[in-house]
């Protein structure tokens, strides 16, 4: 049975659920769960989270927990990314010193100063554990949850080159929300996306060989929908096709949405008129941060609410468990995975990361051929892979201009600042979070 090991196991919803996928899979119910975190009371709680579920299912599955990194990966066949690296304290950074220059982000996490920083933060760390992999685990797949899910995992095929894959759950969910909007059942639902994580597109959406993008159109003329997804829906209306990720985080990737605070807060968030809709807030600057931070003043009450209740039925939409098994059983699995780019989108840099669909197997991750995106989705994409090919290079090299130039060339943030400014921030956010920046 397979040896997998979670690192940051300290996030406990997410450490539920993963576990919970891998646990209600048949073919995964005799492995061992590794979990590593470097807060020994977060991990104390996961192992308990995760032993309950073994316990309640009565299965022959282990779970250890371990704050040592290289004990958790030793002879691992599976190892999976889930953590933060500077925690709260340093994601505060991100989202507080940009916004005194007047750079509204309402996540932070994928572009944007935040998303630069928060790679930067993050790329050592991997890169150390792919080091840890190549002595203690060297056939194991590293499975990257982290953000910024495109730099990081470009990073690690240019700094590593160890087999990886990037996964989110946008395509997923995106999919399953346009099924709904159009009335389609989702099991009779497929489609084509591609791109880059956060900005993939919907190539083609269909019902058999039936091309459902018509209904589509029809739905964005609904109020309902568009106040479920006002950025989404624009992008659509003058792109032409649907982009994967939310309207919050999209709003982040571009120049038009968030120019200033007024913008912001007078016209996008009003937009966001479905009170079911947790983006009503998220919206606003700082918006997941302050989710972030409320979740922490809530940490125990979840944990308590977590051993107390019921804990899932059936697997979650994430890939992590359905890679694991396919590649355990051989028996194929579809993913849309973050892979570099090997003449994968040929109208795309080579080598940068894309998000891709993904035949998986016992032979492992093997990436689809898509061709080239249509002309203004891939010239969008690009505005996002230059930053992303800074961020590497400043990454791996050390080089601190290359820092500067990424913020510079970051959409949102040269919709908002002059260079002057932007050259202010980043030496403020250099300074500010030096103690998590060793490559600098």
């Amino acid at each position: 049975m397979p040896e997998i090991t979670l690192i940051g196991a300290g996030s406990l919803v997410f450490t539920r659920n993963l576990s919970s996928d891998i646990l209600l899979t048949p073919a995964l119910q005799e492995s061992t769960i590794r979990l590593m975190d470097i807060d020994p009371t977060r991990l104390q709680q996961a192992q308990a989270i995760v032993q309950s579920m073994i316990d309640q299912r009565q299965l022959k599955a282990k779970v250890l927990a371990t704050t040592d990194r290289q004990k958790a990966v030793a002879g691992a066949d599976y190892v999976i990314t889930t953590f933060q690296q500077g925690g709260l304290d340093a994601y505060r950074l991100d989202i507080e010193i940009p916004q005194k220059y007047g750079i509204e982000q309402c996540v932070g996490d994928t572009l944007g100063p935040g998303g630069v920083f928060r790679a930067l933060r993050t790329i050592p760390v991997l890169l150390d554990l792919c080091d840890d992999l190549d002595l203690l685990a060297p056939d194991a797949l590293l499975l990257n949850y982290v953000n910024p899910m495109a730099a990081n995992c470009w990073a690690v095929a240019d700094g590593s080159g160890r087999p990886h894959v990037g996964l989110c759950h946008s395509v997923q969910g995106t999919s399953e929300m346009l099924a709904r909007w159009i009335g389609v059942p989702y099991p009779e639902v497929n489609f084509v996306c591609a791109g880059i994580n956060h900005m993939a597109f919907f190539l083609q959406f269909r019902r058999g060989k039936e091309d459902l993008y018509p209904l589509i159109w029809e739905a964005l003329e609904r109020p309902e929908v568009v106040a479920e997804e006002p950025v989404r829906t624009d992008l659509m209306k003058y792109f032409g096709y649907f982009v994967t990720e939310s309207s919050g985080h999209a709003s982040e990737y571009s120049p038009y949405f968030r120019k200033n605070a007024a913008m912001v807060a007078e016209e996008l968030v009003p937009r966001f008129t479905d009170p079911a809709n947790h983006w009503f807030d998220f919206a606003r600057t700082g918006g997941y941060l302050r989710h972030c931070l409320h979740r922490l003043e809530q940490f125990q009450t979840d944990y308590d609410e977590i051993v107390a209740g019921a804990f899932p039925i059936e697997r979650s939409h994430e890939y992590g468990s359905r890679i694991i098994e396919a590649m355990e059983t051989n028996q194929p699995a579809l993913i849309a995975g973050n892979v570099p780019n090997t003449g994968l989108i040929p109208n795309l840099p080579e080598g940068c990361c894309v998000e891709v669909p993904c035949l998986v197997d016992a032979s492992g991750i093997q990436p689809t051929h898509v061709g080239a995106l249509p002309s203004q989705l891939a010239a969008l994409n690009r505005t996002n892979i230059n930053v992303q090919s800074l961020i590497v290079e400043a990454a791996l090299s050390g080089d601190t201009d290359a820092v500067y130039h990424a913020v510079m060339l970051d959409p949102l943030t040269a919709a908002v600042c002059t260079l002057p400014q932007i050259h202010a921030l980043v030496a403020e956010l250099l300074e500010a979070e030096a103690q998590w920046l060793p490559q600098f």
